[in-house]
């Protein structure tokens, strides 16, 4: 008996658990939106230096400018991570 108490309080707790939970889901649709402008960015800085987006490949020969955008296009995808994360009801 002692055991089929334990088993019933155990499941209890848990159903008092599980129906506490909060329910969040993160912005995947932020995410998305924050990419796309990002990647706004980076066309419009290539295109600003003259270059076409993803024609110029990474070498020793690469403009300082392409790079720099470049850091510039990892940067706001980071920033992204953030906006993919923040709760939204």
């Amino acid at each position: 008996m002692a055991a089929c108490d334990r088993a019933l309080r155990s499941l209890i707790v848990l159903l008092v658990l599980a129906s506490s939970a909060v329910v969040v889901d993160s912005g995947p649709l932020s995410y998305g939106i924050c990419q796309t402008g990002c990647n706004a960015l980076v066309v419009s800085c290539y295109a600003a230096a003259g270059f076409t987006f993803g024609t110029v490949t990474a070498g020793a020969s690469t403009p300082f400018v392409i790079i720099t955008c470049n850091a510039g296009l990892g940067t706001c995808m980071v920033a992204c991570i953030a906006a993919g994360f923040t709760p939204t009801p």
